[in-house]
This record gives structure tokens, sequence and C-alpha cells, in this order.
């Protein structure tokens, strides 16, 4: 039995409700109407369908402004199939008003989002619109250019270069979200204790340039997932959690989040793990599958990203989500992604590394293979080791936590760890 989906919506008869599903998915992605078809997608078929379609056409044109891309097909069954596609002239609007689906309902779009499909409709992002504020400083900017690229001093042909000027030689909102200052949120840190009901620390970085933002989230994390280990004569950096999957993460938030939504990204350290959650959904165009193992990158703000690229702070464009997975190559555990229309949560867990064993502690991990269980005179049996050599490994394979050890006494046996 079919039913109705996101882009499939059934109609016993034509009337002008019909007419707001027209204008979703014009404004947001093809789909089609099914006329003669009951709620339960029964077919019921129509009277008259050559009329029928020409009542249907009538509608939509005299209805729908601009008039978006259309086709009928009258089909065997006295049933009428109306594909609408998605154009490119947004909004396209029903009684002054524009439309989306949500599920298998049709609802009109809030002021914001009708604010985007204007801009889609222009060919236009977010970042192209005038700044609130006439007088920008951009001595962060400033600061991370002279280091990473090596100019002298941001001038206005470099700020033209990249594209932080509207045709009228005033700022736009790309070059708010660089300046030092500015009106938008920005991240809000929190540090968990035992369980979110126990804060251990807190930091708000907003108003201020995204490449600060950047930077503060960073060393806020190195504070508390990483630390340094002596090894004879030398000092070693550890990463409880890859600080490359981190960089990642926080530059993924900044670049592709709606910054027209007044609400901060979250980031959360907690004892396992940090979430990472950022304000809108994956761009219009692309799916969760695209997003995350296609290496599909559509941006929703392409001139901070360019920024971003030009200081090396991202890659190649699309690639973000792989470097984050790579970071996990050796770990037994990987990052998740929680993926919604209204935002993107990145997990990202402490790592957990196969420990490193010699031959000999390898000879006795291949023993216990497929979770045998063992007393220590059946694994000496399959090895050629002396009985205190096996107990010696066994002992330190214990310590390393890659087996363990089973009852007391004659009764002892040992098995790998799960």
């Amino acid at each position: 039995m079919k039913r109705e989906t996101y882009n499939l919506e059934f109609k016993e008869s034509v009337s002008n409700t019909f007419l707001k599903t027209v204008s979703a998915f014009a404004n947001y992605g093809d789909g089609r109407v099914l006329f003669g078809v009951d709620d339960n997608g029964q077919d019921i078929g129509l009277k008259q369908v050559t009329q029928t379609c020409l009542d249907i056409e009538n509608r939509i044109n005299d209805s729908l402004s601009p008039v978006p891309d259309y086709k009928l097909e009258i089909n065997d069954d006295d049933t009428i199939t109306l594909w609408v596609y998605k154009g490119p002239d947004t909004p396209y609007l029903y009684k002054n008003k524009a439309y989306r689906r949500n599920d298998s309902a049709t609802v009109e779009v809030d002021r914001t989002e009708l604010k985007r499909l204007i801009l889609s409709g222009m060919n236009r992002n977010f970042e192209d619109l005038p700044s609130h504020i006439a007088k920008l400083n951009f001595h962060v900017l400033e600061n991370f250019m002279q280091k990473q690229v090596g100019i002298r001093k941001l001038n206005q042909d470099i700020l033209k270069t990249l594209g932080l000027l509207t045709s009228q030689e005033t700022y736009n909102r790309a070059a708010e979200l660089l300046a030092d200052e500015n009106t938008f949120p920005g991240i809000d840190i929190i540090r968990f204790g035992n369980s979110i009901d126990e804060i251990r620390a807190r930091k708000r970085i907003t108003h201020v340039s995204v490449l600060l933002q950047y930077q503060e989230a960073l060393q806020f994390f190195r504070e508390y997932y990483t630390y340094e280990k002596i090894e004879g004569a030398e000092r070693q950096l550890i990463e409880t959690i890859p600080e490359k999957a981190v960089r990642e993460a926080i530059a993924n938030s900044l670049v592709h989040r709606m910054w027209d939504i007044s609400a901060d990204i979250h980031i959360s350290f907690f004892a396992d793990r940090v979430e990472i959650t950022s304000p809108g959904g994956l761009p219009e165009g692309i799916s969760k599958e695209e997003y995350l193992y296609h290496q599909i990158s559509i941006l929703r703000n392409p001139k901070i990203a360019n920024v971003f690229y030009r200081l090396g702070y991202i890659e190649s464009f699309g690639t973000g989500i792989q470097r984050i997975f790579n970071a996990y190559a050796a770990s037994q555990v990987t990052p998740s992604f929680d993926i919604s229309e209204n935002a993107v949560k990145i997990t990202l867990p402490l790592l957990q590394l196969e420990p490193e064993l010699t031959c000999d502690e390898s000879v006795i991990v291949q023993v216990l293979r497929d979770n045998r269980i063992m007393s220590r005179q059946e694994i000496e049996e399959q090895t050629p080791f002396t009985k205190a050599k096996v107990i010696r490994l066994l002992n330190a394979l214990i310590q390393k936590e890659v087996i363990r050890k089973m009852g007391n006494g004659r009764g002892t046996k040992y098995t790998k760890k799960c």
C-alpha cells in the first residue's frame, strides 16, 4: 500500500489545498501529487480526467508566483500525477506565502526560512548581506594572516580579494563574522563532571571573530584532553582525544553553521567524550550519507570557508569528515554523527588504542583467539615457552588489559578481554 512521504502527497479530488504542496516542492525539492488517491493510498480514480488536468493547470498558473516547472500525467487507472520540480527562482508563493514539507505534511515557512529562500532565489548567501556595523576592525584577522600567510598588512585590496566587501565597497556579514567585534553568537563550552548536573567549568566566546572562537575553543580543549608524559629523557605529548579530529570538527561547525540563527555552537566536555553541536542541519541538496562518506561539500558560508582554507585550518573542501575518521584509524572506538533538520552533533570519544605487544606476547594472544578460556598449562602446551616465561607474559598482558584472569588457584583460567 502506498503512503504519503516527504515528496509524495495524495488527493482524492482537486481543491486549492494542493497548491501549498506545489509551493513546497518548488521551493525545496522535486515531488509528486497523486490525484484520485485517498489518504490510505487506495486508487479511487477521477471522472473527466482531461478536464481535471486543465483545472489543475489553471489553478497553478493563476495562483503560484512565480509559476514553477511542472508536468501532468494521466494514468491508466484514471488517476493523475502532478510532477513539481524544484526551481531556481525561490520563493514560490501561494497567496503571498511560502511552504515546505514537514515529513508528510505541508507547513508555512517562518520569516527566517523565507529570507533564506529569497537569498537562494537571488543566488546569494547570508554572508553577502550588508554588515550590521559600518565600521569594523580586523586586528585578529590581520594577525592570523601575518603568521599563516605572510602578509605585511591587511588592506582594502586583500579584503576585496577575500570577498568581504559588497559591490558598494561596504562590509558584508562575512566581514563582520571575521571582525574583532561583531553582533553574532559564538561558542558555548561546558566541562561536565560525573554527570550533566555537575558543571566544573564554562566559557562563552561570543561577539568576537570566528578565528578567535576557533583558537580559544582549541585551547580550552587542550587543557583537559592533552598531557605530557616523560619517557626517559624526552617529553611526549599525549592526546586522549585526537586534536586533529577536534580541529576539524570545530572548523566544520564554524564554516557550515547557519549564522542567521541566534544560537551558540555548543561544545560539551565529558570524561569520556567531546560533543560539538552546530545550529542548522545539513545544507540543502546533500544527504547524510553523502556528507559522511562521499566527500561532498556544499558550502553554506563559502567566504568564511575560503579564509579558513587560506589559513590552513581546513584542507580541500569536502574532506573534513574523512579526516575526523582518519584520526581514529588506530582506535577501537570511532566518532559518531547525529544529524537532524536543525542541528549537527559530532561526538568524539576518548581514544581506545590497541596496546603495543612484543612478539612473544602476540603468541599468547593468538593462542587465546576466538574468546578461548584456557589454563596456564594449556597455554604453555601450545607455545614454545617455559612455565616461568608463560607466567611472565600472562602477567604483562593482564597489566596491559589485553587478557583477564578468571578464578584462582588450580582453577585459574585466562581469556582475551572483549
